[in-house]
């Protein structure tokens, strides 16, 4: 019985170790990548077929074959000397290329592995080596380096600055064109946090790649002024858009940066603005305005905004906002007329849980929502002594206490504020703090009144018209000569506002017609009959006066006099004719 089982298990293990044999030659036979092995002469005494494939001789012919028969000389020998490697060191060698030549005269690159073989002995007596053709990927990767190549020599000769970060904001590569604009050098910034880069900007385009990274969305053609150390005056278009692989998965973003500085410099000469952001208007007033708020953009100071109600300083304010270094961060604003003292000191400056009845949970208030934003102040004339005197210290101090806690909290918000009022007064009058008052007032933007800029009303018109069209899907040919007389001669208490809400007013009453007197408020079209003969009138010595005052209101703009006045454009021609009125130089 026991020799009958030793013969049953040696059976068993016989037929394991056929079973494994056989598997391994038949992997050994049909595995893509050549198998060979060699003695130390380089002669082949064992291969696969796929080696055959390879090098394009039958088995018949291979067997016994040196290596050199299938390379040319050059070849020959880098793969002798890597043998010679191989056998001093005993070390494998891996993934060595070099070019082979077939039976047919076609050529291949093949990647080799080789490694020494041993007898019995533990001596030296062959090599074996695993051979894959990688003529096809080779090919790939030479095209892809021309490629890349390609790409690099236009990313270093375009005039435009290209900066390309990944997810964390790190700095992945940058153009030569990037120090001349930005000065930083693409040798010294790659894998640097873009905030740490030695700029000589106020990195104005980290808040643009930031907001690209945040929502995936390209930002395109977006105007800052950088406050360039060697620059002064240098502006930029910054353009960035996310930065996929072929795959469409996101890793980062990417930076276009032109220098638009000389571009704007002749628009500005070339033709004056009619709009600045959401600001309408061209005349020469509403230049100033544009001109000062391009100067306060990039200047992290105060700014009090003053003019008539209805004319238009929330929108100066956002203006001022999106065109400086804080433009994506929060803008947040606060009617300081329309809460009474409690309740606008939680509001600006938040509170704790407990603090007064009905404060049930903690409130952050205004001024930390506009951390590291913009906080307009709107009608700042109103606010009691007591918050004037908390304010004083946000200014001064940058930080405040919350209603109901002693513990300060530190602030980075710039202030904005506007008022319809007289500060100066009220200061000469005890009711607005003098310390105060100058802290607002670092730089003050003073909107005049629509009455005062009525050569901007057709344009104002047309804007408002448009608006409306859209708003209630109607169509508005336009308004008669009698409603243009009529705004031009009514002296628009209610500014701006009051004109959008007449002409809102006339878009819903017009029902597709051209807007007529009848359509408009009773008021401004009582202004049309008072005009209508206004010339006619008066005496002789008053008309040139009255001609004079009516062309210095519309810029010496002759036909938008007329309408001013009552009159044809030709009546106006003629009397200037008549009395020797000639325009100043600057309206010649």
């Amino acid at each position: 019985m026991p020799e009958e089982k030793f013969q049953h298990d040696m059976e068993q293990l016989l037929a394991r170790v056929t079973r494994e044999r056989d598997a391994l030659l038949t992997v050994f036979r049909e595995i893509e990548d050549g198998y060979v092995e060699c003695d130390l002469a380089g002669t082949t005494q064992y291969f696969n077929k796929a080696l055959c494939r390879i090098v394009g001789y039958p088995p018949k012919e291979l067997k016994g074959m040196g290596y050199k028969t299938y390379l040319d000389e050059a070849n020959a020998n880098r793969v002798f000397k890597v043998f010679n490697e191989v056998y001093r060191t005993g070390e494998p060698k891996k993934a060595f290329n070099y070019e082979i030549t077939r039976k047919d005269g076609t050529t291949r690159i093949v990647e080799i592995s080789i490694t020494l073989r041993k007898n019995e002995q533990g001596h030296p007596d062959g090599y074996r080596c695993i051979m894959r053709d990688v003529t096809e990927r080779r090919h790939t990767e030479l095209e892809l380096s021309r490629h890349k190549t390609r790409l690099e020599a236009i990313f270093r000769s375009v005039k435009d600055a290209i900066v390309t970060v990944d997810q964390d904001l790190k700095v992945i590569d940058a153009n030569k064109a990037a120090e001349t604009i930005c000065g930083i050098s693409s040798r010294d910034v790659k894998n640097t946090p873009f905030s740490s880069c030695p700029t000589l900007c106020c990195q104005a385009c980290r808040d643009v790649l930031a907001e690209t990274l945040k929502r995936k969305t390209a930002i395109r053609e977006f105007q800052v002024e950088c406050n360039h150390q060697q620059r002064p005056q240098q502006k930029v278009s910054l353009s960035s858009a996310p930065l996929e692989n072929q795959d469409g998965e996101f890793l980062g973003a990417v930076l276009v940066i032109r220098d638009i500085t000389r571009l704007l410099d002749l628009e500005k000469e070339l033709q004056e603005r009619n709009q600045f952001h959401n600001i309408i208007g061209t005349s020469h007033k509403m230049q100033a305005v544009y001109q000062l708020l391009e100067n306060l953009a990039d200047f992290e100071t105060t700014v009090l905004i003053t003019g008539e109600s209805g004319t238009g300083k929330e929108l100066v304010a956002k203006a001022l906002h999106h065109t400086g270094n804080r433009a994506f961060k929060p803008f947040v604003s606060v009617n300081c007329s329309a809460l009474a003292e409690n309740l606008l000191e939680s509001e600006l400056f938040g509170h704790v849980k407990g603090s007064f009845t009905g404060a049930i949970r903690d409130y952050q208030g205004r001024f930390l929502a506009a951390h590291t934003g913009t906080l307009l102040l709107d009608e700042i004339g109103d606010i009691s002594p007591r918050l004037q005197l908390k304010l004083l210290r946000v200014l001064q101090e940058r930080e405040f206490e919350r209603v109901g806690d002693v513990k300060p909290v530190k602030v980075d918000v710039r202030i904005i504020a506007c008022t319809n009022q007289d500060l100066k007064e009220k200061v000469q009058l005890g009711e607005f703090r003098e310390d105060l008052y100058y802290r607002l007032n670092v730089m003050e933007i003073k909107l005049p009144p629509l009455r005062d800029r009525l050569e901007d009303l057709p344009l104002l018109i047309n804007h408002f018209v448009a608006r409306f069209e859209k708003k209630f899907n109607i169509t508005i040919p336009g308004i008669t000569a009698q409603v243009m007389n009529a705004f031009m001669n009514y002296h628009w208490p209610g500014n701006v506002r009051e004109l959008e809400h007449s002409i809102e007013r006339a878009a819903v009453l017009c029902r597709d017609q051209i807007i007529s007197l009848e359509h408009i408020p009773t008021e401004i079209a009582e202004s049309f009959s008072n005009a209508g003969s206004r010339l006619k009138t008066q005496s002789t010595s008053s008309e040139p006066s009255e001609i004079i005052d009516a062309l210095n209101r519309t810029a010496w703009n002759k036909a938008k006099a007329a309408r001013l006045l009552g009159v044809n454009r030709k009546t106006i021609y003629r009397k200037m004719a008549r009395f020797g009125i000639e325009p100043p130089p600057e309206n010649m």
